[in-house]
């Protein structure tokens, strides 16, 4: 139990209070008329105490005899006899009065008492510093909590100080039961209709007059007059809004059917009225969906509806519930099936969302078939299954689904179809924003194939920037940044994707379901660039487990990605592991990468992936097992016409598979290939893939190489470009172009754009131990910063040779610790 609250008051009022008792105010003719909880029965105290002291006649009303000052508290509960006596008092000079009453209800008899008084003391929330004052030694940070959480009211303020626990002031401040005991016995004392109102404020409805008029089913100034009663408690604020203490209290205190009633109600109320239902009915939910319907209050499934829709665009999660709650509670789950399995699927929960959608779709009396087939369209999208979320949106027949149609088709390699329907969409529909931003994305594809890859990539920039005001509350089957970023990815423009995706996340376009989608291309641009530490934080953000992709995403509270995420999160992995010479590594993601290649298909959205994979094949003598679907990548890019844009980064990745399979004639193939496209990143692979041909056949120009390592940084590709001018240092028997080798490929993995230094490296000074050619070799790469793991990889050795070469040369140089022979290394190999 809290002690009596602290009197603490203003200046002004203290020295009325003063003057009171000490008789300086004979006769005194003072009301104090303030809500529950401010004080008035603290004051009339301190009034008492201080006559006492004083020596001045006080008493309290009942008990009063001879002439004296005349205390009267909760002057609002008093009869007719009781006020005509205090007619009496206040017609006698030598009796002084002072009344505490709320300001409401206020009876007749007692107006009239009121109107016989010559002054009111005004009790106020206490501020900030009084509020501190109040509570003591609680800390800062729990004195302004409770200021915040009792609106200053001194009462409140009084027992929550109390209650808190100021030894947990580190942890987040929680209301404790104890604080709310005072509030129990003023909610059985209210009578019905002031609950109504109180729990209707709890929802932001005690301003609406006509709303309150329907719940007490009376007239407008009849409830005006009750929502003066409510304020009067002090629970609620003279702006309608009610304490956060007071609502804490309310949920605490009351039964939930009495709460689930008046909501109820006022839902009900509102969807008649045409009003928005959704702060009616989120308070209905229990812990599962459909709880409050099941649990028998009276809302209806219509409400429940109505709320879901109203909730789709920001929160299909909660969505998703409430058509749940209005299935349960009635409602033909066909009627509202299409909205629904929207909801579930922008939560993230993709097999559910099938499912639903191909109840409605094979329910021939449904209503909404079509767009259902928009929702199994965009679901099977994300699950990898391009082909058949095509034929779903070829049969669901709206413009949009045209559209969504055109970008699956060309995707597939069928590009008379694509060709064909994106240039007979259906008419008479509005030239949405949506309508119009999937319609450039798609033009912007088809100029991928046919026309300028850079007029393409235009396109489909304007197209994300087009979708931000409205891509957050849509559901996809894939977005025009990430469409944007494949197309600047496959044509070395990394600035331009890292640009489209980060305001595609910024912008929240397409919402939770293609945020993953985002991120991980986000980590393959910097994975391409050579920065692993970006690339796995990045790879990090999406959420990307390790499970086998199942597609029921966060919405179910699992952390499987969707099919076609969880294949470019494997492929990052296997990327990541393949640049850091990580065979271990490589050898233990590969298990998944087979399942991903197994469940997902082909199709032009995910050549980058496969592109990896054929490398890693190589690199694990699984070549064979992956044949398959290269081949299909191979037909589906030829369907096509063989467009550069599309094949270039395709013959790239097969240029490496053959050089690490030692198939030097698949290699010229595959650089044949390259020279033929046009473009500038092109050309800077096809510069390149020629440097490799002579570099494994032996001959390597240190010129050659820098020149085609520093055009494949200039194109995006650092670690490429210094992989190259790496694996042409180990490899060439030139003791100077080794080291001018090693340090071009030092400044292109740490992505400095200046060109590489072309001057001969000086001689070794006089007089220094000569090391092997094996022993040069593991020196250049350890200084450059390698572990003895990727020395023994990227030479063909094992770590423990490594170590055993290190080893002989601190012996050879007399060096006493590791970090001096790495200084005697670099005086030795670089010592300018």
């Amino acid at each position: 139990m809290a002690p009596p609250a602290e009197i603490v008051l203003d200046e002004p009022t203290k020295q009325l209070c003063a003057a009171v008792s000490q008789g300086r105010q004979a006769p005194v003719r003072l009301a104090i008329l303030a809500p529950g909880g401010y004080g008035k029965t603290a004051v009339l105290d301190q009034l008492e105490q201080g006559c006492l002291r004083a020596g001045t006649p006080v008493a309290r009303f009942r008990s009063h005899g001879d002439p004296a000052l005349v205390l009267v508290d909760d002057a609002h509960e008093l009869g007719d006899a009781d006020f005509a006596e205090l007619l009496r008092i206040a017609a006698d000079e030598r009796f002084g009065l002072v009344i505490a009453a709320r300001p409401a209800p206020r009876p007749a008899g007692l107006k009239e008492v009121l109107g016989r008084l010559r002054g009111q003391l005004v009790l106020r929330p206490l501020d900030t510093a009084r509020t501190a004052q109040l509570a003591g030694g609680l800390p800062a940070r729990l004195a302004e909590f409770v200021r915040t959480q009792t609106g200053g009211v001194p009462g409140f303020a009084n027992d929550l100080s109390w209650a808190l626990d100021s030894r947990n002031s580190t942890t987040e401040p929680e209301i404790p039961a104890a604080a709310l005991t005072a509030f129990r016995h003023e909610l059985d004392r209210a009578d019905a209709d002031t609950l109504r109102v109180l729990l209707a404020a709890e929802i932001g409805a005690a301003g609406d007059a006509e709303l309150l008029a329907g719940l007490l089913e009376s007239a407008q100034q009849r409830a005006g007059e009750v929502v003066d009663a409510a304020r009067a408690t002090g629970l609620l604020g003279q702006d309608g809004v009610l304490l956060p203490i007071a609502g804490v209290a309310l949920r605490a205190l009351l039964p939930a059917d009495r709460r689930r009633a008046v909501f109820g109600r006022l839902a009900k109320l509102q969807l008649e009225r045409g009003g928005q239902v959704l702060p009616f009915v989120r308070p209905l939910l229990g812990a599962g969906p459909g709880g409050a319907a099941q649990g028998g209050d009276t809302t209806t499934a219509a409400v429940f509806a109505a709320a879901a829709g109203e909730a789709t665009s920001d929160d299909p999660s909660l969505a998703a519930r409430l058509y749940d709650a209005a299935v349960a509670a009635g409602l033909p789950p066909t009627e509202i099936g299409a909205k629904r399995a929207e909801a579930v699927a922008r939560a993230g929960d993709l097999d559910t969302a099938l499912r639903l959608a191909d109840e409605v779709i094979a329910s021939a009396d449904a209503p909404a078939r079509a767009e259902g087939a928009m929702v199994a369209g965009a679901a099977l999208a994300h699950r990898g299954q391009l082909a058949r979320s095509t034929q779903l949106f070829r049969w669901s027949g709206s413009a949009l689904s045209s559209v969504f149609a055109t970008i699956g088709l060309l995707g597939t390699g069928r590009l008379d179809d694509a060709r064909q329907q994106f240039a007979r969409p259906p008419e008479d529909e509005p030239p949405t924003l949506l309508a119009g931003a999937m319609s450039a994305a798609a033009q912007g594809l088809l100029d991928t194939v046919s026309g300028s890859p850079t007029m393409a990539l235009s396109t489909l920039v304007s197209s994300a920037e087009m979708l931000e005001p409205v891509g957050r509350s849509v559901l996809l089957p894939d977005s025009p940044a990430a469409l944007g970023a494949l197309v600047a990815l496959h044509n070395g423009e990394l600035a331009i994707a890292e640009t489209l995706l980060e305001r595609a996340i910024a912008a929240e376009s397409g919402g939770r379901v293609l945020a993953v989608r985002h991120r991980l291309l986000l980590a393959w641009v910097a994975m391409v660039r050579g920065d692993a530490e970006v690339a796995s934080a990045r790879l990090a953000s999406a959420g990307s487990g390790t499970g086998s992709g199942s597609g029921s995403g966060s919405g179910s509270g699992k952390s499987e990605l969707a099919p076609r995420d969880w294949l470019f999160a494997v492929a990052l992995r296997v990327g990541l592991a393949r640049r850091a010479s990580d065979v271990a590594g490589l050898r233990r993601i590969w298990g998944q990468a087979r399942e991903a290649v197994i469940r997902h298909p082909v199709d032009l959205f995910t050549l980058l992936p496969f592109g990896e994979f054929a490398i890693a094949a190589a690199r694990l003598g699984e070549r064979d097992r992956l044949a398959p679907h290269l081949r299909q990548a191979r037909e589906l890019t030829s369907a096509l016409g063989d467009p550069p844009l599309w094949t270039t980064t395709l013959h790239w990745s097969g240029l490496h598979s053959a050089i690490t399979a030692e198939r030097p004639e698949e290699a010229r193939e595959e650089a044949a290939a390259l020279a033929a496209a046009s473009g500038p990143y092109a050309e800077a692979l096809s510069t390149a893939a020629a440097s490799w041909l002579r570099l494994i056949g032996g001959d390597i120009d240190r010129d050659e190489v820098e020149a085609a390592a520093t055009g494949l940084h200039r194109a995006g590709l650092w670690w490429d470009g210094a992989r190259l001018a790496g694996q042409a240092a180990i490899r060439t028997p030139d003791r100077k172009a080794m080291v001018a080798l090693l340090e071009t490929a030092r400044l292109l993995q740490g992505g400095q754009a200046q060109a590489p230094r072309t001057e001969d490296a000086p001689p070794a000074p006089a007089g220094a131990p000569r090391l092997s050619e094996r022993e040069l070799q593991v020196a250049e790469l350890v200084v450059a910063g390698m572990t003895y793991k990727q020395v023994g990889d990227r030479l063909f050795i094992s770590a423990k040779t490594v170590e055993h070469h290190m080893a002989r040369m601190r012996q050879r140089l007399g060096a006493a610790s590791r970090s001096e022979l790495l200084a005697r290394l670099r005086t030795l190999l670089l010592p300018d």
